[in-house]
Protein backbone atom coordinates (compact mmCIF):
# COMPACT_ATOMS: atom_id res chain seq x y z
CA UNK A 1 0.00 0.00 0.00
CA UNK A 2 1.38 3.41 -1.28
CA UNK A 3 2.01 5.84 2.10
CA UNK A 4 -0.08 9.34 2.28
CA UNK A 5 2.43 11.23 1.13
CA UNK A 6 3.04 8.76 -2.19
CA UNK A 7 -0.91 9.19 -2.69
CA UNK A 8 -0.68 12.90 -2.26
CA UNK A 9 2.43 13.21 -4.82
CA UNK A 10 0.12 10.73 -7.14
CA UNK A 11 -3.02 13.32 -6.62
CA UNK A 12 -0.71 15.95 -6.94
CA UNK A 13 0.74 14.75 -10.20
CA UNK A 14 -2.79 13.99 -11.31
CA UNK A 15 -4.31 17.48 -11.18
CA UNK A 16 -1.04 18.96 -12.89
CA UNK A 17 -1.36 16.66 -15.62
CA UNK A 18 -5.30 17.57 -15.90
CA UNK A 19 -4.76 21.10 -15.20
CA UNK A 20 -4.94 22.22 -18.99
CA UNK A 21 -7.58 20.44 -20.44
CA UNK A 22 -9.92 20.52 -16.69
CA UNK A 23 -9.25 24.60 -17.02
CA UNK A 24 -9.88 25.04 -20.87
CA UNK A 25 -12.59 27.35 -21.61
CA UNK A 26 -15.61 25.63 -23.58
CA UNK A 27 -15.83 27.08 -27.18
CA UNK A 28 -17.60 27.80 -28.76
CA UNK A 29 -21.24 27.14 -26.32
CA UNK A 30 -23.72 29.15 -28.86
CA UNK A 31 -23.55 31.30 -31.75
CA UNK A 32 -20.99 33.16 -32.70
CA UNK A 33 -21.46 36.93 -34.36
CA UNK A 34 -19.07 38.62 -36.45
CA UNK A 35 -19.74 42.68 -36.40
CA UNK A 36 -18.51 44.12 -40.08
CA UNK A 37 -18.17 47.94 -39.96
CA UNK A 38 -19.94 47.93 -43.38
CA UNK A 39 -23.06 47.78 -45.29
CA UNK A 40 -24.31 44.28 -46.65
CA UNK A 41 -23.43 43.36 -49.97
CA UNK A 42 -20.02 45.12 -50.21
CA UNK A 43 -16.56 43.30 -50.82
CA UNK A 44 -16.05 43.52 -46.64
CA UNK A 45 -19.27 42.22 -46.24
CA UNK A 46 -18.97 39.42 -49.15
CA UNK A 47 -15.42 37.90 -47.36
CA UNK A 48 -16.95 37.55 -44.17
CA UNK A 49 -19.80 35.85 -45.12
CA UNK A 50 -17.73 33.55 -47.20
CA UNK A 51 -15.44 32.64 -44.42
CA UNK A 52 -18.16 32.85 -41.61
CA UNK A 53 -19.87 29.84 -43.68
CA UNK A 54 -17.09 27.92 -43.43
CA UNK A 55 -15.90 28.35 -39.81
CA UNK A 56 -19.77 27.44 -38.85
CA UNK A 57 -18.92 23.92 -40.33
CA UNK A 58 -15.71 23.81 -37.81
CA UNK A 59 -16.83 25.60 -35.10
CA UNK A 60 -20.19 23.18 -34.62
CA UNK A 61 -22.80 26.78 -33.93
CA UNK A 62 -24.02 29.36 -36.73
CA UNK A 63 -21.60 31.88 -37.00
CA UNK A 64 -23.92 35.39 -37.68
CA UNK A 65 -22.88 38.05 -39.56
CA UNK A 66 -24.18 41.70 -38.24
CA UNK A 67 -23.73 44.92 -40.10
CA UNK A 68 -23.29 48.00 -38.08
CA UNK A 69 -21.95 50.34 -40.58
CA UNK A 70 -20.91 53.96 -40.26
CA UNK A 71 -18.65 56.48 -38.20
CA UNK A 72 -15.56 54.57 -39.62
CA UNK A 73 -16.36 51.50 -38.06
CA UNK A 74 -16.34 53.41 -34.44
CA UNK A 75 -19.93 51.98 -33.78
CA UNK A 76 -18.98 48.05 -34.70
CA UNK A 77 -15.82 48.42 -32.66
CA UNK A 78 -17.21 49.80 -29.85
CA UNK A 79 -20.10 46.90 -30.02
CA UNK A 80 -17.52 43.99 -29.48
CA UNK A 81 -15.18 45.65 -27.03
CA UNK A 82 -17.58 46.51 -24.62
CA UNK A 83 -19.36 42.56 -25.35
CA UNK A 84 -18.15 39.36 -23.37
CA UNK A 85 -14.70 38.69 -23.64
CA UNK A 86 -15.86 34.59 -24.20
CA UNK A 87 -15.24 33.92 -28.21
CA UNK A 88 -18.60 34.60 -29.42
CA UNK A 89 -18.66 38.13 -30.61
CA UNK A 90 -15.85 39.09 -33.28
CA UNK A 91 -14.94 42.18 -35.31
CA UNK A 92 -13.78 42.27 -39.00
CA UNK A 93 -10.73 44.66 -38.70
CA UNK A 94 -9.43 46.24 -42.21
CA UNK A 95 -7.50 49.21 -43.16
CA UNK A 96 -10.27 51.38 -41.95
CA UNK A 97 -9.56 50.01 -38.13
CA UNK A 98 -5.97 51.81 -38.87
CA UNK A 99 -7.47 54.30 -40.23
CA UNK A 100 -10.07 55.41 -38.16
CA UNK A 101 -7.35 55.19 -34.97
CA UNK A 102 -5.31 58.16 -36.61
CA UNK A 103 -8.55 60.16 -38.14
CA UNK A 104 -10.33 60.41 -34.70
CA UNK A 105 -9.10 62.98 -32.41
CA UNK A 106 -10.40 60.28 -29.50
CA UNK A 107 -12.47 57.59 -29.33
CA UNK A 108 -14.09 55.46 -27.11
CA UNK A 109 -11.63 52.72 -26.94
CA UNK A 110 -8.23 52.16 -27.79
CA UNK A 111 -7.59 50.82 -30.80
CA UNK A 112 -4.57 48.23 -29.57
CA UNK A 113 -5.58 48.06 -26.15
CA UNK A 114 -9.05 46.56 -26.32
CA UNK A 115 -8.87 44.32 -29.14
CA UNK A 116 -7.38 40.89 -29.17
CA UNK A 117 -6.39 40.29 -33.18
CA UNK A 118 -6.88 36.78 -33.98
CA UNK A 119 -6.03 36.60 -37.83
CA UNK A 120 -5.76 38.23 -41.13
CA UNK A 121 -8.33 37.23 -43.93
CA UNK A 122 -7.63 38.52 -46.43
CA UNK A 123 -5.83 41.17 -49.18
CA UNK A 124 -7.29 43.47 -51.56
CA UNK A 125 -5.29 44.88 -54.62
CA UNK A 126 -5.54 49.07 -54.69
CA UNK A 127 -5.59 50.01 -58.71
CA UNK A 128 -4.83 53.03 -60.66
CA UNK A 129 -7.34 53.20 -62.98
CA UNK A 130 -8.37 55.55 -65.91
CA UNK A 131 -11.15 55.92 -68.74
CA UNK A 132 -10.04 53.02 -71.82
CA UNK A 133 -10.30 55.26 -74.27
CA UNK A 134 -8.71 58.04 -72.26
CA UNK A 135 -5.29 60.03 -73.31
CA UNK A 136 -3.34 57.98 -70.75
CA UNK A 137 -1.71 54.46 -72.07
CA UNK A 138 0.30 53.96 -68.92
CA UNK A 139 0.82 55.33 -65.45
CA UNK A 140 4.44 56.29 -66.89
CA UNK A 141 2.51 59.11 -69.14
CA UNK A 142 0.14 60.18 -66.40
CA UNK A 143 3.38 60.89 -64.02
CA UNK A 144 4.69 62.42 -66.96
CA UNK A 145 1.44 64.36 -67.83
CA UNK A 146 1.37 65.57 -64.02
CA UNK A 147 5.09 66.86 -63.93
CA UNK A 148 4.47 68.96 -67.46
CA UNK A 149 1.47 70.45 -65.89
CA UNK A 150 1.77 70.91 -61.90
CA UNK A 151 -1.38 70.88 -60.30
CA UNK A 152 -3.95 69.83 -63.40
CA UNK A 153 -4.28 66.12 -62.91
CA UNK A 154 -7.26 65.20 -60.61
CA UNK A 155 -7.22 61.96 -59.03
CA UNK A 156 -10.67 60.52 -57.76
CA UNK A 157 -11.15 58.02 -55.05
CA UNK A 158 -13.91 57.61 -52.52
CA UNK A 159 -14.77 59.56 -49.57
CA UNK A 160 -11.94 61.54 -47.63
CA UNK A 161 -10.70 59.29 -44.72
CA UNK A 162 -11.04 56.02 -46.76
CA UNK A 163 -8.47 53.96 -47.45
CA UNK A 164 -8.48 54.53 -51.01
CA UNK A 165 -8.32 57.95 -50.65
CA UNK A 166 -5.06 57.77 -48.24
CA UNK A 167 -4.03 55.72 -50.82
CA UNK A 168 -3.72 58.58 -53.59
CA UNK A 169 -2.48 61.14 -51.02
CA UNK A 170 0.53 58.85 -50.73
CA UNK A 171 0.83 57.94 -54.48
CA UNK A 172 1.32 61.69 -54.59
CA UNK A 173 3.70 62.13 -52.09
CA UNK A 174 5.92 58.95 -53.72
CA UNK A 175 5.70 59.90 -57.28
CA UNK A 176 6.48 63.37 -56.58
CA UNK A 177 3.54 65.66 -58.24
CA UNK A 178 1.15 68.25 -57.45
CA UNK A 179 -2.47 66.79 -58.17
CA UNK A 180 -6.12 67.22 -56.52
CA UNK A 181 -7.88 64.40 -54.70
CA UNK A 182 -11.22 64.68 -55.47
CA UNK A 183 -13.38 62.55 -53.41
CA UNK A 184 -16.91 61.20 -54.47
CA UNK A 185 -19.79 59.42 -52.40
CA UNK A 186 -18.76 55.93 -53.19
CA UNK A 187 -17.44 54.49 -55.90
CA UNK A 188 -20.89 54.66 -58.83
CA UNK A 189 -20.38 58.31 -58.60
CA UNK A 190 -16.56 57.85 -58.94
CA UNK A 191 -16.79 55.11 -61.95
CA UNK A 192 -19.46 57.80 -63.47
CA UNK A 193 -17.27 60.83 -63.11
CA UNK A 194 -14.14 58.67 -64.73
CA UNK A 195 -16.11 57.92 -67.39
CA UNK A 196 -17.31 61.30 -67.92
CA UNK A 197 -13.94 62.97 -67.63
CA UNK A 198 -14.55 64.54 -65.28
CA UNK A 199 -11.44 63.02 -63.29
CA UNK A 200 -8.78 61.56 -65.02
CA UNK A 201 -7.49 58.60 -63.24
CA UNK A 202 -9.08 56.86 -60.06
CA UNK A 203 -7.41 55.29 -57.30
CA UNK A 204 -9.75 51.89 -55.53
CA UNK A 205 -9.87 48.79 -54.81
CA UNK A 206 -9.73 46.17 -57.77
CA UNK A 207 -12.97 44.20 -56.74
CA UNK A 208 -15.55 47.19 -57.35
CA UNK A 209 -13.84 48.39 -60.85
CA UNK A 210 -12.66 44.85 -61.98
CA UNK A 211 -16.08 44.22 -63.96
CA UNK A 212 -15.60 47.53 -66.06
CA UNK A 213 -11.57 46.69 -66.53
CA UNK A 214 -12.45 43.18 -68.11
CA UNK A 215 -15.31 44.88 -70.46
CA UNK A 216 -12.88 47.43 -71.45
CA UNK A 217 -14.60 50.18 -70.07
CA UNK A 218 -11.38 51.27 -67.62
CA UNK A 219 -7.79 50.76 -68.26
CA UNK A 220 -5.88 49.20 -65.42
CA UNK A 221 -2.55 51.26 -65.25
CA UNK A 222 -0.90 50.15 -62.24
CA UNK A 223 -1.13 47.94 -59.08
CA UNK A 224 -0.38 49.79 -55.79
CA UNK A 225 1.05 46.64 -54.32
CA UNK A 226 5.29 45.54 -54.35
CA UNK A 227 3.64 42.55 -56.62
CA UNK A 228 1.74 42.24 -59.49
CA UNK A 229 -1.78 41.31 -59.09
CA UNK A 230 -2.40 37.48 -59.96
CA UNK A 231 -6.07 38.71 -61.37
CA UNK A 232 -4.78 41.62 -63.49
CA UNK A 233 -1.14 39.80 -64.29
CA UNK A 234 -0.08 42.14 -67.06
CA UNK A 235 -0.46 44.90 -65.01
CA UNK A 236 2.76 46.58 -63.42
CA UNK A 237 3.12 48.00 -60.06
CA UNK A 238 3.41 51.63 -59.58
CA UNK A 239 7.24 50.95 -59.02
CA UNK A 240 7.22 49.13 -62.21
CA UNK A 241 6.21 52.41 -63.70
CA UNK A 242 8.23 54.47 -61.81
CA UNK A 243 7.18 55.06 -58.34
CA UNK A 244 9.30 53.90 -55.65
CA UNK A 245 9.00 53.11 -52.02
CA UNK A 246 4.34 52.60 -52.80
CA UNK A 247 3.44 49.06 -51.46
CA UNK A 248 -0.21 49.80 -50.48
CA UNK A 249 -3.02 47.08 -50.47
CA UNK A 250 -6.05 46.70 -48.55
CA UNK A 251 -6.81 43.88 -46.30
CA UNK A 252 -9.11 42.55 -43.48
CA UNK A 253 -9.33 40.39 -40.13
CA UNK A 254 -10.99 39.48 -37.03
CA UNK A 255 -10.29 40.59 -33.64
CA UNK A 256 -11.63 39.80 -30.45
CA UNK A 257 -12.39 41.90 -27.34
CA UNK A 258 -9.37 42.28 -24.76
CA UNK A 259 -9.21 39.67 -22.01
CA UNK A 260 -10.66 36.96 -24.16
CA UNK A 261 -8.91 33.60 -23.25
CA UNK A 262 -5.67 32.69 -25.33
CA UNK A 263 -7.04 29.37 -25.97
CA UNK A 264 -10.09 31.14 -27.56
CA UNK A 265 -8.15 33.11 -29.60
CA UNK A 266 -5.77 30.15 -30.50
CA UNK A 267 -8.77 27.77 -31.46
CA UNK A 268 -10.76 30.50 -33.87
CA UNK A 269 -6.99 31.60 -35.21
CA UNK A 270 -6.82 27.65 -36.03
CA UNK A 271 -10.23 27.28 -37.82
CA UNK A 272 -10.01 30.95 -39.43
CA UNK A 273 -7.07 29.36 -41.44
CA UNK A 274 -8.21 26.54 -42.13
CA UNK A 275 -11.58 28.16 -43.37
CA UNK A 276 -9.35 30.29 -45.59
CA UNK A 277 -7.12 26.85 -46.92
CA UNK A 278 -10.68 25.48 -48.03
CA UNK A 279 -11.08 25.20 -51.60
CA UNK A 280 -14.49 26.63 -51.90
CA UNK A 281 -13.53 29.43 -49.57
CA UNK A 282 -10.98 30.11 -51.90
CA UNK A 283 -12.84 30.37 -54.98
CA UNK A 284 -15.90 32.47 -53.61
CA UNK A 285 -12.84 34.81 -52.55
CA UNK A 286 -11.15 34.97 -56.22
CA UNK A 287 -13.99 35.51 -57.89
CA UNK A 288 -14.81 38.97 -55.53
CA UNK A 289 -10.99 39.88 -56.79
CA UNK A 290 -9.81 38.80 -52.92
CA UNK A 291 -6.53 36.90 -52.11
CA UNK A 292 -7.00 34.62 -48.74
CA UNK A 293 -4.36 35.41 -46.60
CA UNK A 294 -4.51 33.78 -42.90
CA UNK A 295 -1.91 34.87 -40.20
CA UNK A 296 -0.92 33.89 -36.69
CA UNK A 297 -2.34 36.65 -33.91
CA UNK A 298 0.72 38.07 -33.22
CA UNK A 299 0.92 38.92 -36.76
CA UNK A 300 -2.40 40.58 -37.35
CA UNK A 301 -1.61 42.81 -34.44
CA UNK A 302 1.70 43.89 -36.11
CA UNK A 303 -0.16 44.52 -38.76
CA UNK A 304 -2.17 46.65 -37.13
CA UNK A 305 0.06 48.49 -35.40
CA UNK A 306 1.96 49.56 -38.26
CA UNK A 307 -1.04 50.56 -40.72
CA UNK A 308 -1.67 53.15 -37.72
CA UNK A 309 1.30 54.47 -38.09
CA UNK A 310 1.41 54.50 -41.77
CA UNK A 311 -2.13 55.98 -41.83
CA UNK A 312 -1.67 58.86 -39.34
CA UNK A 313 1.45 60.15 -41.20
CA UNK A 314 -0.31 60.02 -44.46
CA UNK A 315 -3.42 62.22 -42.38
CA UNK A 316 -1.13 64.50 -40.92
CA UNK A 317 0.96 64.68 -44.18
CA UNK A 318 -2.16 65.62 -46.53
CA UNK A 319 -3.69 68.10 -43.66
CA UNK A 320 -6.19 66.11 -43.53
CA UNK A 321 -8.86 67.36 -40.24
CA UNK A 322 -9.20 64.93 -37.68
CA UNK A 323 -13.16 64.08 -36.42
Amino acid sequence: MKSPLALLASAFAAVLLAGPAAAATPYPTKPVRIVVPFGAGGIADLTARAVADRLAETLGQPVVIENHPGAGGVVATQTVVRAAPDGHTVLLISNGTAVSAGLFKSLPYDTLKDLAPVSTIASFDIVIVTKADGPHASLAQVLEDARAHPGRLNIGTINIGSTQNLAAELFKTRAGIDAQVVPFAGTPALIAALLGGSVDVAVEILGPVRPQVEAGKLRALAVMGSTRSRFLPTVPTAKESGVRDLDVASWNGLALPAGTPREVVDRLNRDVNEALRNPRVQSRLGDLGVEARGSTPEAARALLESEIRRWSEVITRANIPRQ
